[in-house]
């Protein structure tokens, strides 16, 4: 659970921006986008499959530099 106190005199403001650098932080807001929609399978393994690939791709690109 993150949890984020004010400091003396902070305004409130400041106190949710640090409260939402912690959560991009912990990853919070990226799995909310991520489970935001529901995914099928098959699209899940292909998604991974692509960046996989990509990924590939990107290192023998740099081997062959």
């Amino acid at each position: 659970m993150i949890r984020v106190e004010s400091r003396n005199g902070e305004p409130l403001e400041k106190t949710l921006r640090r409260f939402k650098k912690r959560c991009e932080k912990e990853g919070l807001t990226k799995d909310i986008k991520k489970n935001l929609y529901y995914e099928k399978p098959s699209e899940t393994r292909r998604r991974e499959s692509r960046r996989l690939e990509k990924r590939i791709a990107a290192e023998r690109a740099e081997k062959n530099r």
